[in-house]
C-alpha cells in the first residue's frame, strides 16, 4: 500500500487556471502562487449564489486508527458530491508546522482523499501563517520600543499580557527572559512564545470583513496595564492608517 506523500507524488496536477475555470471563476481575477495554488479575493463571493448554494459543516470527531479524521471525511465528501455531478469544493483551516513535524503528520487528508499539492500546503502554502507571525511579532517589537523608551517615566507599562509567536511547537521557548545583554537591549523581562494559530491576529484576520475592519480590530488589541492599570492598546502606538504596516503584511 502507498503511503500519503507516495499518493500524492503519484498524480499529476492540473493547472489552477483549469480549476478555477471549473468552477466559473477567471483566473485573471485570482492572485496565483505558482501554477497550482491561488488566492480568491474576497470580492468575487457572490452573495446571491451562496443563499442559493448548501453548507456542509465538518465538526470535531474522533478519529479511526489509521488516523482518519474531520479533513479527511470533509474531502472525501466534497469528492463524492463532486463525482455525482454536484459543484463541491471543499474548504478547510490552513495546516500549522506545529503539528506537521509530529507522529500525527500534516493536516491535508490521507489516501486518496488529499488536497494537492500537499507539501507546499502543509510546509508554506501561500505565506499566510507567515504573514500572521511577522505582523504579530511586530507589535512586540513596538512594545518593546515603548517600553525602553519610556523607562521609569509614568508611560511605561506596568504589565504586560502580549506575547510572541512562532508556527513551530518549540517548548524550549513557551516561557523566556528578553531585554538581556545591556540597557541598550531593552528592559528584562518574562516572555514567551505560543503558536501562531492562537495569535489574536489570526482570530481577528478569520473575523474581519475588509481591511478597514481589520486594521480597527488590530488597534483594539490589549497589550497590557499601565501604572494605574489603564489598559493600553496597540492604537496607542499611533500608527497611521495610510501607512499601517500591519494591515499591509496582512493584504
Amino acid at each position: 500500500m502507498q503511503t500519503d506523500i507516495e499518493i500524492a507524488r503519484s498524480i499529476t496536477l492540473k493547472p489552477i487556471k483549469e480549476i478555477a475555470e471549473s468552477v466559473g471563476l477567471n483566473y485573471n481575477d485570482l492572485q496565483p502562487f505558482g501554477h497550482h495554488i491561488a488566492k480568491i479575493p474576497l470580492q468575487k463571493i457572490d452573495e446571491k449564489k451562496v443563499k442559493k448554494s448548501k453548507l456542509i459543516l465538518m465538526t470535531a470527531m474522533s478519529p479511526t486508527r489509521a488516523g482518519i479524521g474531520k479533513t479527511t471525511t470533509a474531502i472525501g465528501l466534497a469528492l463524492g458530491l463532486y463525482k455525482i455531478g454536484e459543484k463541491a469544493i471543499v474548504a478547510l483551516r490552513e495546516p500549522s508546522l506545529g503539528v506537521c513535524f509530529g507522529m500525527k503528520g500534516g493536516a491535508a487528508g490521507g489516501g486518496y482523499a488529499q488536497v494537492l499539492p500537499m507539501e507546499a500546503i502543509n510546509l508554506h502554502f501561500t505565506g499566510d501563517f507567515h504573514a500572521i507571525t511577522s505582523a504579530h511579532n511586530m507589535i512586540s517589537a513596538l512594545l518593546d520600543n515603548h517600553q525602553h523608551q519610556h523607562r521609569h517615566t509614568e508611560k511605561q507599562l506596568k504589565e504586560v499580557v502580549w506575547k510572541r509567536v512562532l508556527d513551530v511547537n518549540d517548548r524550549s521557548l513557551r516561557n523566556i527572559v528578553t531585554g538581556l545583554g545591556g540597557t541598550i537591549n531593552g528592559i528584562p523581562a518574562e516572555s514567551g512564545f505560543d503558536i501562531t494559530p492562537a495569535s489574536e491576529i489570526m482570530a481577528i484576520l478569520c473575523l474581519a470583513e475588509n481591511l478597514d475592519d481589520l486594521e480597527g480590530r488590530i488597534n483594539k488589541i490589549l497589550l497590557g496595564y499601565t501604572n494605574d492599570r489603564s489598559p493600553f492598546f496597540v492604537k496607542e502606538f499611533a500608527v497611521k492608517s495610510e501607512n499601517f504596516y500591519l494591515k499591509n503584511l496582512l493584504r
